[in-house]
């Protein structure tokens, strides 16, 4: 037998892909999050674009199932993204769930709700009309399924501002809380506005049974039964748990196990019934931290921190390599790269915003016309709509690639779902996780033009005030005989005190003055000097 020490395949790749890029991110991750504020879901974005199959051709999802030219191949490609997308939604809504404060969705019900479902369904609408103004091929029904694609609001990028040393600082609490619990519930109640727009599709514009079977099968069994179970499962583990705890049963290490393996049993549950998966695992969460116990005997522990930063990693890495270049300029499908452009920019203004500046005076947890900016703002997309495209592409009827013109509807519609729905993620990624560092870069540009517009105000009014020569305008005042020193820095030697701008001034009180400082510090009289930062003037 030949010794052949080199076996490459598929899973080894993944396994030094991801790895590689977790240990590299980590050794710079506070410099990359606390300083720049770019989360990870960014870098792993690029990432995956960079090893992919347009750039390096090292890492290719697609393929993982077959040939993608074939439809067996697609249709195992696509169930290999949902289930990878499942699972990484799954834990990241429970996650969410968890960590709310004590009864927190009962306690801001009225919060909850008008942010979910006036923000949703105007999102629903409003994108599916730009999607059908911009996309030719598409009727008005494709496009809300395609749009209903887009309404969640994803948990891991949401994350970024909700989380971190920019929200704890930038962010109120109860903005942060709002935003999470959104997130959290929002990926499952997708579900409705999707399978509302499948059903009139598939049954042909038969209002009357479509409407039946969304009520009875989406609204009553997949949502509802979702909610209880989810329910259920959350609150009974939770006594169990503390009954364990009381018995001196469980030990530490279980404890930590819970956080995923609870959200893994939810799903799948909830998959096996048919039920609605991600509603079943925020719920579970919710009621499994509902008194804050499971927090508290975790509140030491990091390991939802790692968990978070290796399945976020892992989810954007896959769809940085899992997006369809090829397919944004395809003539057939009447995509074009300036359409999506201007189908991307539209949507990120227009989905949110208006909405929530609209209804923000009926909700109590915003309470400021900037807040409801912030809030319509930050509704970015995600791993929850490359999972809810990818179920509606499964659930629509195979017709096979696209040969010979004209193409029917269901052709058009299998085949420009993924890539609207995908370059719409990608600018949502690329915006949402570039806001923070340039609303921090704003912030600190503001702060500077109000220092340097002080200093250009207070040099103007000083030669109002005092008509004098330009160049005494840089000169010290003096208006007391005390503040007059000879040689001020042979004094200060004499006393002890080192010359130069961060020397003890001894009429400030001995307090060391930064040039800011000098700038801005106040005094006893009325103006600023330019120069040194003291008041003069009566």
């Amino acid at each position: 037998m030949r010794f052949d020490p080199f076996e490459v395949s598929v899973p080894h790749i993944s396994y030094a892909l991801l790895g590689g890029f977790v240990v590299i991110f980590g050794m710079f991750s506070l410099w990359l999050k606390a300083r720049l504020y770019i989360s990870e879901a960014v870098w792993a974005t690029l990432f995956g674009i960079i090893v992919g199959p347009y750039c390096a051709g090292i890492f290719n999802p697609r393929e993982w199932a077959g040939d993608v030219d074939t439809e067996e191949g697609v249709e195992g490609s696509n169930a290999v993204t949902l289930e990878v997308m499942r699972v990484i939604l799954a834990i990241g809504v429970f996650a969410i769930g968890v960590e709310l404060p004590k009864a927190y969705l009962w306690r801001h019900v009225r919060s909850v709700l008008l942010i979910l479902f006036p923000v949703m369904a105007w999102g629903w609408i409003v994108c599916a009309g730009l999607i059908y103004g911009l996309v030719p091929g598409l009727d008005f029904l494709s496009s809300l399924i395609i749009a209903a694609c887009l309404t969640p609001t994803d948990p891991i990028l949401a994350s970024a501002v909700v989380g971190g040393k920019w929200a704890d600082k930038h962010v109120p609490a109860h903005l942060r809380h709002l935003l999470a619990a959104e997130s959290g519930v929002n990926d499952g109640l997708a579900f409705p506005f999707l399978y509302l727009a499948l059903y009139l599709f598939l049954e042909n514009g038969d209002a009357k049974t479509a409407v039946g079977e969304w009520i009875y099968w989406t609204i009553l069994y997949e949502v509802t039964l979702g909610c209880v179970l989810g329910t259920v499962l959350g609150v009974g583990f939770r006594h169990l748990m503390q009954f364990c705890e009381r018995k001196d049963l469980i030990d530490r290490t279980s404890y930590l196990a819970q956080y995923v393996s609870l959200a893994l049993l939810a799903i799948g549950v909830t998959t096996l019934l048919g039920s609605d998966d991600l509603l079943c695992a925020f719920f579970a969460g919710t009621g499994f931290g509902w008194n804050g116990f499971f927090q508290k005997q975790t509140e030491d522990s990091m390991f939802s921190n790692a968990m978070d930063l290796l399945f976020n990693v892992a989810a954007f890495i896959y769809i940085g390599a899992w997006l369809p270049f090829s397919s944004y300029a395809d003539i057939r499908l009447t995509l074009s790269v300036w359409r999506l452009v201007v189908l991307g920019i539209l949507v990120l203004l227009v989905r949110r915003i208006p909405v929530c500046l609209a209804v923000y005076t009926w909700i109590p947890d915003i309470k400021t016309f900037r807040e409801a900016l912030f809030t319509g703002h930050f509704g970015p997309m995600g791993v929850g709509a490359i999972f809810i495209s990818t179920l509606a592409a499964m659930q629509l009827p195979s017709k096979g690639a696209l040969g010979e013109a004209p193409y029917s509807q269901e052709q058009l519609l299998s085949g420009s779902l993924q890539p609207i729905v995908s370059f719409i993620v990608l600018c949502s990624v690329l915006s949402h996780g570039l806001s923070v560092p340039a609303f921090s870069l704003s912030k600190r540009v503001h702060s500077l033009s109000i220092v340097v517009h002080t200093r250009s105000w207070s040099r103007q009014a000083s030669r109002e005030t005092h008509p004098e020569p330009e160049w005494a305008t840089q000169a010290r005042r003096v208006h007391r005989p005390e503040d007059i020193v000879i040689n001020r820095d042979a004094v200060d030697l004499e006393k002890g005190v080192p010359p130069g701008p961060e020397r003890h001034d001894a009429r400030d009180g001995g307090e060391e003055l930064g040039p800011m400082d000098r700038a801005e510090k106040p005094g006893p009289d009325g103006g600023v000097h330019v120069e040194t930062g003291e008041l003069y003037g009566r």
